[in-house]
């Protein structure tokens, strides 16, 4: 067994656990730039590891009860028939080059959007804050009634998510979250991460059974990723009450740009300069956000007040 993938699924597993992002958007594009490993093969092997690690995230959610089976339904009739599509799509690219070449593309772009994605939920949460704050979500039922399911829309989400499964192994718990939030914003967050892992399951698990068939799947790497990720992903959620959120899913952010910029050929220099301008460019865009919503400019200001006023 190869012990350096094994620590490595325990890391992204811990990140998983602290951000609650889907495993796929860091464990594929790690195999393929510090493994070595054909994207194709790193995809395949990912989606399969995958399937023994959302069933257990779910349960808990189904037992609680904040899954929106409604929503779960449509979003299946889209993914699951758009996974296997995603596989079968990058099979009839033709020669091996060619398939590994596409993948990697896709993938790079995926992670790309995927980082995107991140501020985005960010700033969803930082808005809901706001009008917490301020009294406007006061007006809402506490209790936020089931919403009105949109089933074109929400098939279309499914569908975009399982094509992107299919082929990049990112997507289950990166991108079709952030496309609920924008759908269904009367969703409470814990309902949102409910219902995006309870279809997580079949959408992965279709995914897997076409690599499956097509014999991309190497154990020897999937095995680690299961070995390394569950428990990492328990160690995660166990330190997520006490980790500053915003500082992670700021850094994985990062990660997931500069993987997205490798994917996609671009040099080192080139790379370390957007990661650069994003960095500075990011910060000041985030505090402008935070100061026009009613917020202080940076966060430790507001944690400096906060200690201030406390006895």
């Amino acid at each position: 067994m190869d012990f350096a993938l094994l620590f490595v699924a325990i890391g992204i597993g811990v990140v998983v656990g602290l951000t609650g992002m889907g495993g796929g958007a860091l464990m594929t594009p790690a195999l393929v730039l510090f493994f070595g490993i054909p994207p194709l093969t790193a995809v395949s092997s990912d989606v399969v590891a995958s399937t023994f690690m959302k069933p257990a995230g779910s349960w808990v959610h189904m037992r609680r009860g904040t899954v929106n089976w409604q929503l779960v339904k449509l979003l299946v009739y889209g993914s699951v028939p758009a996974a296997f599509a995603g596989v079968v799509a990058i099979r009839l690219i033709g020669h091996q080059e060619d398939v590994q070449h596409v993948v990697k593309l896709a993938l790079g772009a995926v992670l790309i959007i995927a980082s995107l994605g991140l501020l985005a939920r960010a700033y969803l949460r930082l808005r809901e804050y706001a009008m917490e704050r301020d009294g406007r979500a006061a007006k809402l039922p506490q209790d936020r009634p089931s919403v009105v399911a949109r089933p074109m829309a929400t098939i279309a989400v499914g569908a975009m998510g399982g094509l992107m499964v299919g082929m990049t192994s990112v997507g289950a718990g990166s991108l079709i979250i952030i496309a609920l939030m924008a759908l269904y914003p009367r969703l409470k967050a814990s309902q949102l991460v409910g219902t995006d892992l309870a279809q997580a399951v079949p959408l992965v698990a279709a995914a897997a059974i076409a690599h499956l068939a097509f014999g991309d799947v190497d154990w020897s790497v999937a095995l680690p990723i299961i070995l390394g990720s569950i428990p990492g992903a328990w160690l995660g959620a166990q330190l997520s009450s006490r980790a500053s959120g915003g500082l992670v899913r700021r850094a994985l952010a990062l990660v997931l740009l500069a993987s997205g910029l490798k994917m996609l050929g671009m040099p080192n220099v080139a790379t370390l300069w957007m990661l650069a301008g994003a960095l500075v460019g990011g910060t000041l865009a985030w505090g402008y956000t935070r100061h026009r919503l009613g917020f202080d400019f940076f966060v430790w200001q507001a944690r400096r007040a906060a200690k201030k006023v406390a006895p």
